[in-house]
């Protein structure tokens, strides 16, 4: 269904008087539909005014737009009509003229008694016939108020926008005047778009309640959607068995932004375009394909050019090596698999919450599930084939090798096996076992399988050990794959440096998605100081067509390497958001109630699309919307708990606020 009104991706950004500048409001996009009634709601400062002054054409946003009926909105006209909070009344007019202002100006084709009717229309509509005489200083708040909606109503636009209109009123007054709103806009099928700061208020009259987070950067946290029926009232609403768990989720939301506020306060993101606090620097990395990013930033100068001219690259031999060398600060950053930088945070098994950040995106696909190639003589091609060969071998449980549990290549081969009924924790087995380990493992029967990055995937099947069964790109296209992960604490302590590690980095990932110097990378990760490895093995898909292992040939995937196209870079909050939703459906971690904070904390847009305007690079950051994977199971951002809720195969699902400081931060 096409939309009433898009949001597109809008970002405004103020420039300040020392020649910095604030952004307000980053990539906000929210669709909305004819009729529908969406409330915007969150602290002072949110930008929530200055979303709804974009939406009117009173402001331009720095970048994105806003399309009404498939026509951008760029100035103000009579389509949208503003209700302030302030009334903006003429003080020297009367009621009947404040309304006839409007109706004058934009109905000037109409005849007199024509334009005389919709003004005694609307007078009777608010109930203000009484009053019609009376200039503003003659009027109670609630009646200016109702002059102001008589006003925006009757030139009939298509979109009200509605400013906290009844925040300085009385609860009397105001209850009324949001009920005859409600009737109001229920009779003229109005799409409305309202700010207000009052929970009840957005539950008694919207559809949809849109809650933006704090600024600078604000964003939307979450949308929840009313399930209250209409016709709705005040005592309705109340008794509806919705009620009170639908309010608590947004006082919940409003506390934390309170806390998080409170945090901003003691450790601000600090870009002062000075020089680096250091410039050496320890780096970790796995030997595997998609450690191209690191390579090429070394041996092409993108680290030199950046003020980092002493930059060490650590090959470590597993993940937990890479966790280690960061909790020690050993290694001042790392690529790390996609979920480390939460359980870190979070404090995964038995160690202490060590707050960790990622603000890039390295790369994207590049694993695929391998299996032993005897069960492909037995003609096993497909996951069905899998089940049935599980289902008759009951007395052998199949061990399946993942690289680390906090690993997409873990969740993505439980996904994987759950969507054909497999219960990867009761029917098979799922080892950790380090990449250099997966190959020699397979060989040696210890595992029937596994899912790892590549080379070792294609090493495999060259060498005729495994075949190719599914690759990333078959399961979700554009997957998460590996992130730049730093402690919170050093991130707050070297931001300039932090700062010119990703713009070095991001610069790589560009270079290594320009295929003309793919062959050359290949020359490059293949050495000993990266893979130590032939060649061969890391060009499937890389360059080459992809060999399965199978029959069918080979296959040109031209996305099974990402590192810069398709906003690669990054670091979205849904996908970690994904991450932590099926972490905890198999009991890795408990889900959190606050993911909001933990997900602003961990994944930091903000500091990468800092990193991407100093490069004049679009930082753009991709749509904020449910997705679908192979299965055709849809994922939410907006009610992530019933998600896990309706998941067949799943573990006892654990709900809790996370703490991730080691010193609370206190909350009033």
């Amino acid at each position: 269904m096409t939309a009433f009104l898009e949001i597109d991706h809008v970002d405004r950004v103020f420039p300040l008087a020392n020649g910095g500048r604030y952004v307000a409001l980053k990539n906000i996009s929210l669709d909305i539909q004819p009729g529908e009634f969406i409330c915007l709601l969150g602290h002072s400062g949110c930008g929530k005014s200055t979303l709804l002054n974009i939406v009117a054409g009173l402001d331009r946003p720095t970048q994105g737009g806003i399309i009404l009926e498939g026509k951008e909105v760029r100035d103000p006209g009579p389509d949208r009509m503003v209700v302030f909070q302030n009334y903006s009344l003429l003080p020297w007019k009367t009621v009947r003229q404040n309304i006839a202002l409007a109706v004058d100006q934009v109905y000037s084709n109409k005849s007199a008694k024509e334009r005389r009717d919709i003004v005694e229309h609307n007078i009777d509509m608010v109930n203000l016939r009484q009053a019609v005489d009376k200039r503003p200083s003659e009027l109670s708040g609630g009646m200016k108020q109702r002059v102001a909606i008589a006003r925006a109503l009757a030139i009939r636009p298509k979109l009200l926008l509605l400013d906290e209109p009844f925040g300085a009123l009385d609860a009397l007054t105001r209850g009324s005047l949001q009920e005859q709103l409600i009737t109001i806009c229920q009779e003229n099928r109005l799409t409305c778009l309202m700010v207000t700061h009052d929970a009840d208020e957005a539950l008694l009259l919207a559809d949809r309640i849109v809650m933006l987070t704090n600024g600078p950067s604000s964003h939307i946290g979450q949308i929840i959607d009313v399930s209250i029926p209409r016709p709705r009232n005040r005592l309705d609403v109340v008794n509806h068995p919705d009620y009170y768990g639908l309010r608590d989720d947004i006082i919940y939301f409003l506390n934390q932004q309170k806390k998080a506020k409170k945090r901003q306060l003691q450790f601000p993101v600090i870009v002062t375009g000075k020089a680096l606090e250091k410039s050496s620097l320890n780096l970790g990395f796995m030997p595997l394909t998609d450690c191209a990013p690191l390579a090429i930033a070394q041996e092409k100068g993108f680290f030199a050019k950046h003020g980092l001219t002493d930059v060490n690259l650590v090959k470590a031999d597993s993940w937990d090596a890479i966790a280690e060398g960061i909790t020690s600060g050993q290694l001042d950053a790392a690529q790390m698999v996609a979920g480390m930088p939460l359980t870190l945070s979070m404090g995964m098994g038995n160690r202490p919450p060590l707050p960790t950040m990622t603000a890039l995106t390295l790369s994207r696909n590049g694993n695929a599930i391998t299996m032993a190639q005897s069960f492909y003589a037995q003609g096993i091609r497909t996951l069905a084939d899998f089940k049935d060969a599980i289902a008759n071998n009951s007395e052998h449980t199949y061990r399946l090798g993942v690289v680390s549990q906090n690993s997409m290549h873990n969740l993505m081969l439980r996904y994987w096996l759950a969507s054909e009924g497999i219960d990867p924790d009761r029917d098979v087995q799922l080892v950790v076992v380090p990449p250099a380990e997966m190959l020699a493992s397979l060989k040696a029967g210890a595992i029937s399988g596994y899912c790892a990055g590549e080379p070792w995937n294609s090493r495999a099947v060259a060498e005729k050990a495994g075949f190719v069964i599914a690759t990333d790109v078959d399961i979700w296209p554009s997957y998460l794959e590996k992130v730049l992960g730093v402690k919170e604490a050093w991130a707050n302590q070297y931001p300039e440096t932090h700062l010119a590690l990703i713009k070095a980095l991001m610069e790589a990932c560009q270079y290594c998605d320009d295929r003309r110097h793919r062959e050359e990378i290949v020359q490059i990760i293949s050495l000993a100081p990266y893979l130590d490895c032939n060649p061969q093995y890391i060009r499937p898909g890389f360059v080459d067509p992809y060999d399965r292992g199978t029959e069918a040939a080979p296959e040109f995937l031209p996305s099974y390497n990402e590192f810069y196209v398709n906003k690669t870079n990054c670091p979205n909050r849904i996908e970690g958001l994904w991450i932590l939703v099926q972490m905890a459906r198999w009991g890795i971690v408990p889900f959190p109630r606050n993911w909001i904070e933990i997900l602003d904390r961990v994944r930091r847009t903000d500091v990468y699309s800092e990193a991407a305007r100093q490069l004049n690079q679009p930082g753009l950051e991709p749509e904020r919307s449910a997705f679908t994977l192979f299965d055709g199971s849809v994922f939410s951002p907006d009610n992530p708990i019933k998600y896990l809720q309706q998941l067949e195969i799943k573990r006892d699902i654990k709900v809790e606020e996370v703490q991730i400081d080691s010193v609370p931060v206190p909350v009033a």
